[in-house]
This record gives C-alpha cells, structure tokens and sequence, in this order.
C-alpha cells in the first residue's frame, strides 16, 4: 500500500487542528485518535516523559471497549523506567520510529508485559508501531505505541512502513503544540504569581477588608459556575468556558490593585474622624482648663464656668456618637454648623473654635467616613489600576482583563466612575464584578466602618439598585439563587 494525496491531507488538516486547540487533554486525545485513524489499529497507549520514566497519560482498545485516562483520570499503572529493552524507552532514548510486525516473533525487546497481558485477557497482541514525540528543540515529549493494524477486513496486519513518516510528522507536531500550551501555562503561571504578590501586598497593607479580593473572586467564580450550569439546562445563553472564567478570575484578583496608591488615612479610616478624634478630645480638655482660668481671674462668674463645662460634656458626647452613627440626618448637620460656630475667645483676643472647618465637614458626611475629596482620592483607584495594567503586557487570553477592571465602578444608567459608560458599553464580566464587589462589600464583616448586613439584606439593597438602572438585575437574580444553591449544599 502506497501513501495517496488524501493521507497528506489528512496530517495536514490534523496539523490545523492540532495547532488551534488550546486544551492540552483535548491536544493529547487527538494525537491518540488521530494516529488510529491513519494507521487503522485496534489500540494505543499514549506516554508522557516526566523524570525519567514515561508515564501512562491515555490508553485505547476498540475491540475491548477499553477507553482510560479521560477527563483526567489517572492510570494506576507503574511508569516505564528509560531501559532499552522496553521499546518505548527505546523509541524515546533513541528518538526514531520502531516499527515491531509480530512482538512474539521478536527478540530485539522485553515483551513479557504484553505477553503477560495477553494471557490474562485472551487478546493477541502483534503489530506495534512506536513513534517519539519531540519537539522542535529535539526535547522529548512523550511516546505514542500503536498496536495491532489492520487491513480493510479487519485482519491483524504488519504497520505499513510508509506510514512511519505520518506518524513521524504527527508526533512532531503535536509536542510543538504541547511545547507552545507549556510556554503559555507557564506564562499564565508567570501572570498568576504577579497578580498573587500584588494582592498579599495590599493584602499586608491594610488591616480593614483585606479578604475583599479573596471574596470576590469566589463569588465571582461561584456566579459564572451558576451561570454555566444555566447554560446546560437550556435556561440562559450565556456561559462560561474555562477560558472565559480563567479571565474573569484574574479580573477578580486584580480588580482593586489601583488601592496600592490611595493614602493609608483614607484607605484605614474607620471613622468620620478616625485619629482626628483625639485632637477634638484635646482640644475639648483645653477649652474646659481656659473656662477655668477666666472663672479664676474673674473674667467669668461660677454659674457661667459651669455652664460652660456642660455644654463642653454634652457637645463633645455627640460629637463622639455623630463620629460613629451610620447615617448623619439634616438636624444634624444643622447642630453641626453651630457648633462648629462656637469658639472661645481668650484674654488677649486669642480665638479658639470648638471645631475646624475640616473636623465640621467630617462629621457632615451623610454616610460612610469619606469627605467629598478623600471619595474622589479613593475612586481614582480605578484610573490608577487602568494606569498600572496599561504597563502589562498581558498574553492574548488575558487580553480583556484591563477593560473590564477598569470598569468595575461603571453602572448601567451611565452614574458610575470613571468614564461614566453604561449599557451594552459594558461586558457581562464586568457587570458580573460590579455585582458580587457591591455584595461583598454589603455583607463584609472586617469593615470597621460598618456593620455587616444579611444575604437577604443586602440582594435586595442590589435588586433596588437594578430597579434604578444601575446593575444588572438577571446577575444579582442569579448570584441570590448560586449563594442559596450553595448553603443547601453545605
């Protein structure tokens, strides 16, 4: 039997598909399958090189319906050690194409394991054809041992020779692509471990929601499994592969990286006044010792001194409870603007204000402890994460991971930061970060600015904000049914 034009084709096209899958289990398969097909045998083994020894990756016997090492399973058999007498070793220390007729027939190697085999289970092995898989820079991939060809009739047959060069050139190709999924795996791998120290670093940072990036991650990972899940059953059209969901995790990881810039006083503030409390405790001392010393020189009677000191007590008690309380109403604000009006006027004309303008605009936060500038300082994290991925050159299969970090404030009515896009100007993975970075921060219990709040609590707080047009309402539907999924599950 001679080689014919459509056997060329063949290696061609499988050299096509070989080159464009980027799954290394789905790679491994096809140089299996691929070498059956061509060859017209009943079974193979495929072997990878590691430490010496060629171990058992995939296992193929049509006649027996035997089909092992999918879906990552592991094969339970010892390695091959690297001596010439077994002809895989062989093929592989000498890296060329052995080409065995009849292996009982055979006296060139150690076929007691086939023979072994064969007794047990009443199959015959003959033929065998075992070809080296290397790569461009002659490194050893693997081996793959094709077993028992046959003609069209189905009769065990020798390997056609002119087939060896086929095969040859399948093996080639395929460790080159192997080579090329190892280079990428480890520049992933590269990617992951910078995306991993620059976490720790703004991890060890700061004390306050160090577990922030963690839990997104997971509840980022948690909502595309879901969604996935969706997919199967038919009840959503979108998914994620593991491509897709290994960019949105790095996305996770990386989303508040632009913090490492943001001023440690505003990124640890507990408070509306955090540390600045003590020089309003100070300064209420100061001001109680000077009503003293004008009650002692005469400048101001007993009853006027004592007045004083009680409103001193009472104002600095609400001050201390307005430092804290979750939401500032307007009477508030009002009692603040007096009392930041109130001022202590010495002897010599010296004037000292019970609170400076900064103090005053503190405790006049609505909300949260951030005055209208330290927000603006906090929300330019997400320029300077844009910033600092823009210096990355990240691989092709990253390559979106900038894009949808940069937009992981935006919402969908156009309100968000920094660019105020909205709609379908942003990817399902980015409203997806939106989404579970909001939750997450609702729900946190290491902020000390706010009490953590409930599941319940806090998916409807997100499903308000959909209502307004602000985040995907499908995405936090979605995360409420994967988080309920999850606690009948534990």
């Amino acid at each position: 039997m001679h080689l014919q034009y459509k056997d060329f084709e063949k290696i061609m096209d499988i050299g096509i598909r070989l080159s464009t899958d980027r799954d290394r289990n789905r790679l491994l398969m096809t140089i299996l399958d691929k070498g059956m097909e061509i060859t017209n045998c009943d079974a193979s083994t495929l072997y990878l090189y590691e430490n010496n020894e060629l171990h058992f990756k995939y296992m193929k016997t049509l006649s027996k319906g035997i089909s092992r090492g999918l879906d990552g399973e592991i094969i339970d058999l010892p390695p091959v050690p690297m001596k010439e007498e077994n002809v895989c070793s062989y093929a592989a220390i000498h890296q060329e194409v052995v080409n065995i007729p009849d292996v009982y027939a055979s006296s060139q190697f150690d076929f007691s394991g086939p023979r072994q085999y064969d007794r047990l289970t009443g199959y015959r092995t003959q033929s065998q054809l075992v070809v080296p898989l290397a790569n461009n820079e002659n490194e050893l991939i693997g081996v793959l041992q094709l077993i028992n060809a046959m003609d069209k009739k189905g009769k065990l047959i020798a390997f056609n020779e002119e087939y060896d060069i086929i095969i040859r050139a399948l093996g080639a190709i395929a460790a080159i692509e192997l080579t090329n999924l190892s280079y990428v795996e480890a520049l992933k791998t590269q990617i992951y471990s910078f995306v991993e120290a620059l976490t720790t670093a703004l991890e060890e940072r700061t004390p306050y929601n160090a577990l922030h990036t963690r839990n997104v991650e997971k509840y980022a990972s948690l909502l595309a499994d879901y969604i996935t899940e969706l997919h199967k059953e038919g009840k959503s059209e979108k998914t994620f592969d593991s491509a897709r969901k290994e960019q949105l995790m790095l996305a996770a990881l990386i989303h508040d990286i632009g913090k490492m810039v943001v001023p440690l006083s505003i990124m640890n503030k507990a408070t509306r006044l955090d540390t600045e409390i003590e020089k309003v405790d100070d300064r209420f001392a100061l001001l109680k010792a000077l009503y003293e010393i004008d009650m002692l020189r005469g400048r101001i009677t007993q009853e006027d001194y004592e007045t004083a000191v009680t409103d001193l007590e009472s104002e600095l008690a609400f001050i201390h409870e307005i430092d804290v309380i979750d939401y500032v109403t307007d009477e508030n604000c009002e009692h603040i603007r007096k009392l930041a009006e109130k001022q202590h006027v010495g002897e010599d004309g010296t004037v000292l204000f019970y609170l400076t303008k900064r103090e005053a605009e503190c405790l006049s936060i609505r909300s949260g402890t951030l005055t209208v500038q330290e927000r603006k300082e906090m929300e330019n994290h997400v320029v300077m994460t844009s910033r600092i991925l823009d210096k990355v050159q990240f691989y092709k299969g990253f390559s979106m991971v900038p894009k949808w970090v940069g937009a992981h404030h935006e919402y969908m009515d156009g309100s968000g930061y920094p660019n105020k896009l909205k709609g379908d100007e942003l990817d399902l993975e980015t409203r997806l970060l939106t989404v579970v970075d909001i939750y997450d921060a609702l729900v946190a219990t290491d902020r000390p600015y706010k009490q953590p709040i409930s599941r319940a609590k806090a998916i409807q707080i997100l499903k308000d904000m959909a209502k307004k047009g602000k985040v995907d309402l499908q995405l936090v539907e979605w995360l409420d049914e994967a988080l309920e999924q999850e606690e009948q599950e534990k």
